[in-house]
């Protein structure tokens, strides 16, 4: 029985003779099928392994399984189930092996493994942290304030009233808000800043379309009215040379009255009207009802003041001035006169500087690139009227046959022009200020000379004396209204530069 069971066995020689002989095969059929089967057995544990721990092994063992020639043909044909390893659609995750084989498990939406959600819940973004336990994800942050609102709302009725974006420029100009300020508020400058509040400000649910920059016009009213202290200064004058005595003190009290009069018409109406209290800015303060005073004084010392000196420090004066410039106390009308004739050349002047400082308003970008612009014209304002006084003083000098006095009524005629440019834009103070010094200085000089004839008080007038003898009697004005109009300049070179100084008046209801 065991020699049978030697022969029936496969593959098993039948004798010691047939050692060299091949050994014989079994169909291929036979084999075929076990190594199928084998290689399905295989597979199955690939996929199953695959399925559960979403691993994907080395790529030389997951692309070839080599068992035999049959066996690996199997395996090739389902290399495509192999390859595909579903976890869910949501989880979408790129797991790497290593760097050799670098492949990605990728999701399908077809095939869901049923595991894959739990998979997915469990899966965490590196990097991330999540909330501790008890506390509340903390809320989004607050936008940041919005600065221009924060503004709109502190100048609310400056923008509510405001008719153009110019005079919301002028207005935040005033309060000190200048080009380096608007960068704070995101914006180059003043004016930019002064066009976005125009544009957010609210009227009436409404926003009305800029208005065009106002231009001052020539009116005949005016203009005839600066010509007239002139005519009645002139007709006083032609009194007083006329008449004789008594006679001549009234003419020249009622001429000094009526060009008083005059002066406060013309200086109602016009560029040389103060309209400050229509603009956005400076108001006029209670130091600007103090300047007539001071402006009476310094032009009557024009008239009478130098006489009255020389005549102090010779012991005079002996008599009251007889109204002529040959007297024991003379008169000198040729700086009153000139003064005079000159208010219609100041306030066309006026007029210019007005009309060219709103055009390069309207025109400017910002409060740097407008003061440049501006001092030019401030200037050559100034020397223009300068200039037409200079002509004036020179004909009524040839006219009256009297000295010119050219220096000292220049001084006093460019600190009164300044005095009341600088008051028509609403800048009171400083010309208070500085003529009340100037009449200061000139009463304190004729106070000194009669003050050195009291015991032991001589050397009082001793530096007026010494000045009155080097550069003359004139000397004291001159320097008194020089110096004074000079510091003038220098603060209206800084006061009207500015945008707010030359903000369009509010139209009238």
């Amino acid at each position: 029985m065991s020699d049978l069971g030697e022969l029936n066995r496969p593959g098993t020689p039948t004798g010691p003779g047939v050692r060299g002989l091949r050994p014989q095969k079994e169909p291929a059929t036979t084999i075929t099928d076990s190594a199928t089967a084998d290689s399905a057995t295989t597979h199955s544990a690939t996929t199953d392994s695959a399925a559960t721990d979403s691993v994907t092994t080395d790529a030389a063992t997951a692309h070839s399984v080599t068992t035999d020639a049959a066996s690996a043909h199997s395996v090739t044909t389902n290399a495509a189930t192999a390859h595909s390893v579903t976890t869910d659609a949501a989880s979408a995750h790129s797991v790497t092996t290593n760097a050799a084989t670098a492949h990605s498990v990728t999701t399908d939406s077809a095939v869901t493994d049923p595991t894959a959600p739990e998979a997915a819940a469990d899966l965490k973004v590196p990097g991330t942290r999540e909330p501790a336990a008890g506390r509340k994800a903390s809320a989004p942050r607050r936008g940041a304030v919005d600065p221009v609102k924060a503004l709109m709302h502190r100048h609310r009725q400056l923008c509510e009233r405001a008719v153009d974006p110019l005079e919301i420029a002028a207005g935040l100009e005033a309060h000190g808000i200048t080009d380096r300020t608007a960068a704070r508020f995101r914006h180059r400058d003043v004016f930019s800043l002064a066009e976005e509040m125009y544009a957010r400000a609210s009227r009436d649910g409404e926003t009305p379309l800029p208005a065009p920059p106002v231009t001052p016009r020539v009116r005949a009213g005016w203009a005839l009215l600066t010509l007239l202290p002139g005519a009645l200064c002139a007709a006083a004058v032609t009194a007083v040379h006329l008449t004789h005595g008594r006679s001549r003190l009234l003419a020249a009290a009622a001429g000094a009255l009526a060009v008083a009069l005059a002066l406060r018409v013309a200086l109602r109406r016009g560029p040389l009207s103060r309209t400050d209290a229509d603009r956005p800015g400076p108001r006029p303060g209670a130091a600007a009802g103090r300047t007539a005073p001071w402006t009476l004084w310094l032009v009557t010392y024009s008239l009478l003041g130098n006489g009255l000196l020389d005549s102090a420090l010779a012991g005079g004066p002996d008599a009251l001035p007889t109204g002529t410039a040959d007297g024991p106390w003379p008169l000198t009308a040729a700086p009153a006169l000139a003064l005079a004739l000159a208010c219609a050349p100041a306030a066309w002047a006026a007029h210019l500087f007005t009309v060219h400082t709103r055009r390069r308003l309207g025109a400017s970008r910002g409060l740097e690139d407008f003061a440049a612009a501006v001092r030019p014209l401030l200037l050559g304002t100034f020397a223009l009227f300068l200039g037409a006084l200079a002509g004036l003083l020179t004909l009524c000098a040839a006219v009256l046959d009297e000295p010119a006095a050219l220096a000292q009524a220049l001084a006093l005629g460019s600190l009164l022009f300044l005095a009341r440019l600088l008051t028509t834009h609403g800048f009171t103070y400083a010309p208070a200020v500085v003529l009340t010094a100037a009449a200061m200085v000139e009463a304190g000089a004729l106070a000194t000379v009669f003050a050195s004839r009291l015991p032991a008080l001589g050397f009082l007038a001793t530096p007026v004396e010494t000045l009155v003898t080097t550069w003359g009697a004139g000397s004291v004005p001159v320097l008194a209204c020089g110096a004074a109009a000079l510091a003038l300049l220098v603060h209206a070179t800084r006061k009207l530069t500015r945008a707010s100084a030359h903000a369009p008046p509010e139209p009238a209801p």
